[in-house]
């Protein structure tokens, strides 16, 4: 087996060391928020409905938990998720629209997605706390439960917006070009004028300078290139390690309404500490398999690693690249690493602490777009449902989880990737946690089995902390500086990682 687990542990360190000011306490609190919307304009559904055509914010008073922002810009937002019968509308909020650097917890705008393809609510927060959690750039995201004029609209998805803050959280710099690859940014070559790429590409930042030239450059080393010179060319203008773990990550997801499918919802950064552009996760509702292609569920938990649609040659950055021996490797050993943590026995208890915060919240929801019973289903069971939102065949979480970790590693045996018998039924030798409930440490042991390295997680995913346990068959850890909640302990003993709860109390 390659040994990768000490490789992923310290790829999520810098994660948890560069600690972020902007949107900790939003996006940290296990809880799920209240967004409220009240606006004073007579007809303001209508108003809404024809500023989504304009492109334009609207004056609202916003609360969010009880702080009140008078002056604040609210629109729809969206394609198919707008785009249907539901007044659960999808909306994106503006705290700085009409006030200068008004923001909430450092936030100036955030995005509220009504999950209009997921009974569970939890493909776009499950997604994008694995990519957070494995220095993958990508948004963070919660919950929160919107009122509209005093009215329960539902529970949303709230997701954070890629601007200037997400830029200096993530790289420690803003000043260089942030691209949003819509409505179709392929990578395909269209000469040197800056006009073809405005069609297809959107310029975020440093408009007014509107200088496109380090993206065509980009485009011209990756088409025109010779199979030769790719390799050096490309690493001049893109940070490799940045592309492979969005590949590998959307893949491994089966996030096909992206990059690697439909060909748009991402950004691209010119990192001006690097002089190379980087890769950042954008609108991953339709993860799990969920935007299809015309390709059965079926087939999608085990889409090939090398999956590329067609045509071919509309998709440089996964075309070309595949042809070269080494980057077709590089891609391989990328998604390796991810399905250390791909299992069932890792995500499962997420899923199920995730469904237990919004579970009460999903039910009073009464214009969700799917019934109680499939929220419940959903989770573990694939579902049938012909004429709604999605449509028939969609994968349950956990059922899509184990199959495509066993699709992939089948595929990866000849690349090297020799996965150990990784837990995915329940485990003959359990975590064993004293005390549990704790304050103050806690000690852990497997059944007097060897553990190499012990992780602790919050409930929603963020890596809290890493012990090296170097064979250790019990060994003590403090629980004093952690805050208050439920946590997961995840110790990996060589042959396969075990997940325990841990309720740490004062």
């Amino acid at each position: 087996m390659k040994q990768f687990t000490c490789w992923i542990v310290l790829c999520s360190l810098p994660v948890l060391l560069s600690a972020q000011t902007e949107g900790d306490s939003f996006f940290g609190a296990w809880t799920v928020h209240e967004i409220r919307f009240q606006f004073a304009q007579t007809g303001y559904w209508d108003s809404l409905s024809l500023n989504y055509t304009l492109d334009e914010y609207m004056t609202c008073a916003v609360a969010v938990d009880g702080i009140t922002y008078p002056n604040t810009g609210v629109k729809y937002k969206g394609n198919s998720s707008y785009n249907n019968q539901s007044k659960k509308k999808p909306f994106r909020i503006d705290f700085s629209e009409y006030v200068d650097n008004q923001a909430h917890d450092g936030l100036k705008k955030l995005v509220l997605n009504n999950a209009f393809k997921d009974p569970t609510l939890l493909r776009e927060k499950l997604m994008l706390d694995f990519l957070n959690q494995h220095g993958i750039p990508a948004p963070r995201a919660t919950f929160a439960r919107l009122y509209v004029n005093n009215h329960y609209w539902g529970l949303y998805s709230v997701v954070e917006d890629v601007n200037k803050t997400f830029l200096k959280d993530r790289f420690d710099n803003k000043d260089g070009n942030l691209f949003k690859g819509d409505p179709k940014g392929t990578f395909t070559w269209k000469g040197w004028e800056q006009a073809p790429y405005q069609t297809d590409y959107e310029l975020k930042t440093n408009e007014t300078e509107n200088n496109w030239g380090d993206l065509i450059r980009l485009c011209n080393a990756l088409n025109n290139s010779t199979t030769t010179q790719l390799p050096d060319s490309l690493a001049r203008y893109l940070n490799l390690d940045s592309w492979f773990s969005y590949w590998a990550a959307h893949n491994l997801f089966v996030n096909l309404d992206s990059y690697v499918g439909s060909g748009h919802n991402y950004f691209v950064y010119h990192n001006t500490a690097t002089d190379k552009f980087e890769w950042i996760t954008w609108d991953v509702n339709e993860a799990f398999g969920n935007f299809q292609m015309g390709i059965t569920p079926a087939n999608l938990k085990i889409l090939p690693f090398t999956f590329i649609p067609q045509p071919f040659n509309q998709r440089p950055m996964m075309n070309r690249v595949l042809q070269n021996t080494s980057y077709k490797q590089a891609l391989a050993d990328r998604l390796c690493l991810l399905l250390e943590d791909f299992t069932n026995t890792r995500l499962d208890p997420h899923i199920d602490s995730l469904a237990d915060l919004i579970r009460p919240h999903v039910y009073a929801d009464t214009l969700k777009f799917f019934p109680n019973n499939l929220f419940e289903q959903n989770l573990s069971q694939d579902i049938n449902v012909p004429g709604t939102p999605g449509g028939a065949g969609i994968a349950g979480l956990k059922s899509f989880i184990l199959a495509r970790h066993t699709s992939l590693v089948g595929q990866l045996t000849s690349f090297g990737c020799a996965m150990t018998d990784i837990a995915e039924t329940p485990v003959k030798a359990p975590v064993n946690l004293y005390p549990n409930p704790t304050d103050d440490w806690v000690q852990i042991n497997v059944n007097n089995c060897p553990m190499q390295t012990i992780s602790l997680y919050h409930a929603d995913g963020r890596l809290a902390g890493v012990w090296e346990a170097a064979g250790a068959e019990t060994m003590q850890i403090s629980t004093r500086h952690f805050p208050v909640g439920i946590y997961y302990v995840s110790v990996y003993t060589g042959a396969t990682s075990l997940v325990q709860r841990l309720v740490v109390l004062r």
